[in-house]
């Protein structure tokens, strides 16, 4: 948190810390945001004062001591009291103990009441007075006018709002040289209202400057370096012009719809190097892992066969009976949960692969005695159904690498890069052995808030598995490398 607000706002760009707090699921985020239970208020987290302070505020403070100029609020209570209008973590933690000067700005649509919120801590509500595709008015514009002339708000709250929004305009020094606004965050036409939500003005809205410069270049070594080798037997990697290739599963390859083809990301349809939601990006390109085996095939020499369709299981399995080296790959997405992928609304239903990633990693492995099996992944997924088959002779945890997906990988497998990526979770055995899970319906009544007790507390991922004396099959911070160690013996005295 602390760096990526200082390589953001060292640019003159104000960075915005989210989402304050403890919104750590998608069902039930909003009131009514499950079609299912309409009249449902969004979910409460609840917890004790040891447990904040110790662990969910921690990035915070990270972000408020390297100076953050926004911190946006989020959509789900926090001890029965929603965030946006929770004059305890708004006030009270943030801008009292954490001593932060910015301004906090609501997430889209979380900001619920006027008076309240305003004096409970929110500085600038979003989308504003606009009226959006969701038909929503404002709880400020003339309301917050009428509030101040009533005495339901003081006149020094709105100055203390306006003060802080301005300080970060300042801190970032945007109100010298600052380039003019040229791109638009709503639409990729490069002609329409200059004040989107407003339908006012008229004009060039998205200029199509290309600011890239050598980012590809970057983000190749950025995603090799994330990428965590989780088993390598007999020194499977990195591979040395093996003679046939055999690559399978539809993550491999390119999407049929380009990588843009679902809105925000929303949808899975080739190789899984973004997740969804209204934070995503367009990719300007995007190199799968096949498209560069290919490259790297021909260079070698190598013969490359692959299946794409996962669920050819005849034809997956006659292929990789001609390969000297399989590559098995699966994935598993999630995202904002305004969308809905294949009946995952924003949260995944389960662990398991997506497109029945067991089974083709099964298909695989029951035909080729050399299997790299290759994991593209928001999160855990459960593993057992083939982690310790002797016929997975390699597996790489590849995350979600962006745009240069294939380039980066191939990196590792051919080891021009050493794997230095380390888990940033654990990977249990069984899924019940985490420390806490979504749900899924409401818990608390059809009309009362649902709730979240972090019942847990500080007993976290790994700290939850050594304080249950649970074996993980991968612990937070493991990796391989293809270096070897050798250990003095002296050392070991």
């Amino acid at each position: 948190m602390r760096q990526t607000v200082s390589g953001l706002q060292d640019a003159g760009i104000i960075a915005t810390a989210k989402h304050y707090i403890l919104y750590e699921q998608e069902h039930f985020r909003q009131p009514g945001s499950i079609s299912e239970y309409p009249d449902l208020p969004a979910y409460t987290s609840n917890l004790d004062d040891r447990t904040m302070h110790e662990l969910y505020l921690w990035p915070f403070s990270d972000a408020v001591r390297a100076g953050v100029g926004a911190i946006m609020c989020s959509y789900n209570q926090v001890n029965n009291s929603y965030a946006c209008q929770n004059s305890k973590i708004l006030n009270g933690l943030l801008k009292d103990e954490l001593g932060f000067q910015g301004f906090v700005m609501s997430d889209w649509s979380a900001q619920l009441t006027g008076t309240a919120s305003a004096l409970a801590g929110l500085d600038m509500t979003m989308a504003g007075n606009a009226v959006l595709s969701y038909g929503e008015l404002s709880y400020w514009g003339p309301n917050l006018t009428t509030a101040v002339l009533n005495g339901s708000v003081p006149l020094s709250r709105v100055d203390d709002m306006a003060t802080r929004i301005m300080a970060a305009y300042y801190l970032v020094g945007q109100d010298q040289g600052f380039p003019d606004v040229s791109f638009s965050s709503w639409t990729t036409a490069t002609e329409g209202y200059l004040y989107y939500g407003a339908n006012e003005g008229y004009g060039v809205i998205n200029q199509h400057i290309d600011v890239r410069g050598a980012h590809g270049d970057a983000q190749i070594g950025l995603a090799a370096d994330s990428v965590v080798l989780l088993k390598n037997v007999n020194n499977t990697l990195p591979l040395n012009s093996p003679k046939q290739i055999g690559v399978f599963g539809s993550d491999a390859a390119p999407g049929i719809g380009g990588p843009n083809q679902f809105p925000d990301r929303g949808g899975t349809n080739g190789t899984l190097a973004m997740g969804w939601g209204s934070g995503t990006a367009q990719f300007p390109y995007l190199v799968s892992p096949l498209e560069a085996l290919q490259t790297q095939a021909r260079q070698d020499g190598s013969v490359i066969q692959w299946v794409v369709d996962d669920f050819n299981y005849p034809l997956i399995a006659s292929t990789a009976q001609q390969a000297t080296v399989c590559f098995a790959f699966v994935k598993a997405d999630s995202g904002e949960g305004y969308i809905t992928v294949d009946g995952n609304i924003g949260d995944r239903n389960n662990l398991t692969a997506w497109e029945e990633g067991d089974k083709l990693i099964a298909t695989v492995t029951g035909n080729c005695a050399n299997t790299i099996v290759v994991v593209h992944s928001v999160g855990q997924i459960n593993v057992e159904a083939w982690v310790e088959n002797p016929n997975v002779t390699a597996i790489l945890w590849a995350s979600l690498p962006g745009q240069e997906s294939g380039n980066s990988l191939v990196e590792v497998i051919y080891g021009n890069v050493n794997p230095s990526g380390r888990l940033p979770f654990t990977i249990a055995k069984n899924d019940s052995d985490y420390s806490s899970e979504v749900f899924y319906t409401p818990n608390n009544g059809d009309f009362s808030a649902p709730y979240d007790d972090y019942s847990e507390g500080l007993l976290v991922d790994y700290r939850a598995f050594d304080a249950r004396n649970i074996t993980p099959r991968y612990e937070f911070g493991f990796g391989l490398s293809y270096t070897t160690f050798n250990v003095p013996p002296r050392c070991l005295k």
